[in-house]
């Protein structure tokens, strides 16, 4: 891979176009009709670790090439409905403890900026946007069988929608997009904030007693050995599902521009994307995946291993 050249504040930030990211950051802060601001409070500070942030907004990384975990999903959420809680009032995370917080419903991997993010196993780009108030510059991956990952708080990313990836495959540079990246900057470590989907639900990669993980290795995931070949089918849609959640959209210009995509692998994961991130611009909705899939082990990091050797948990 030829090197990018290096990222600008404007990506590091997302801050492209201004206008847009006002308003974005506005209703994060204030509200609107459909979406509750953001809630924050004294305990959202234990969320910072200034030593790694420091370090790693210098570029830093530790001898042994492992990442560190900055945030794991969060296995007692607050309800979304209620607003992104960023406060630390009910959490546990896989391991029984506290690296997390209410609304946190991803795997934060603290990374320098500029370091290049991968494909975690084969699949189709269905999505690429960019939501100052919901983790900056994302990318959508089906990986077929109901499993799709998200890659958020980017900088640049290096496909296009429509693309199939391989496992390896450098797919973006990260960064720190996103209203909390500039927020808090430079006590909040920059990141690759990562979800993991099953079945269009949010679902915790890392695996409790009697659970089957997601990583290729279990609890210890690692990166791919290289840029692997290997099949990959797309996961199978409920398109009634589908239009029944457009129709009950509470926000007349997302249900419009939902309607207005005529890929229907597409619009069904831009509309997973609205009601997973913005779920109070809907009711009670149905699953959009037609059928169900048990945890399988089919995810490598998304790092290359030419960067990395693993993760550790130093919290």
């Amino acid at each position: 891979m030829t090197s990018p050249a290096p990222l600008g504040l404007r990506e590091i930030f997302g801050l492209d176009p201004l206008p847009l990211r006002a308003r974005e950051a506005w209703r994060a802060l204030r509200g609107d009709g459909t979406v509750p601001r953001t809630r924050f409070g004294t305990s959202s500070l234990q969320i910072f670790d200034p030593a790694l942030s420091l370090r790693t907004w210098l570029g830093r990384r530790r001898d042994d090439r492992r990442i560190p975990i900055y945030n794991l999903v969060n296995r007692t959420p607050t309800p979304l409905t209620e607003g992104w809680s960023v406060r630390k009032t009910q959490v546990r995370d896989f391991r029984g403890g506290t690296l997390t917080y209410d609304s946190h419903n991803g795997t934060d991997f603290a990374v320098p900026v500029g370091t290049v993010v991968v494909a975690p196993a084969a699949g189709r780009v269905l999505r690429i946007s960019s939501e100052l108030d919901r983790g900056g510059l994302k990318l959508f991956l089906d990986h077929g069988h109901g499993l799709m990952t998200t890659q958020n708080h980017l900088g640049r990313v290096l496909c296009a929608v429509g693309d199939r990836v391989r496992r390896g495959q450098p797919i973006a540079l990260s960064a720190y997009s996103g209203l909390d990246g500039i927020v808090a900057f430079p006590w909040s470590v920059p990141h690759v904030h990562f979800n993991v989907w099953l079945d269009g639900e949010y679902t915790d990669p890392f695996a409790v007693a009697g659970e089957t993980p997601i990583w290729r290795e279990g609890n210890a995931p690692q990166p791919p050995a290289g840029v692997e070949d290997e099949a990959s089918e797309p996961t199978p849609w409920d398109e009634s599902a589908v239009a029944a959640t457009i129709a009950a959209c509470r926000d007349e210009a997302v249900r419009v521009e939902l309607l207005a995509e005529r890929d229907p692998d597409r619009r069904a994961m831009n509309t997973l994307f609205q009601r997973n991130y913005y779920p109070s611009r809907f009711g009670e909705a149905p699953s959009l995946v037609a059928g169900s899939h048990p945890r399988e082990p089919r995810l490598s990091l998304p790092f290359r291993r030419e960067d990395w050797s693993g993760v550790v948990f130093d919290r």
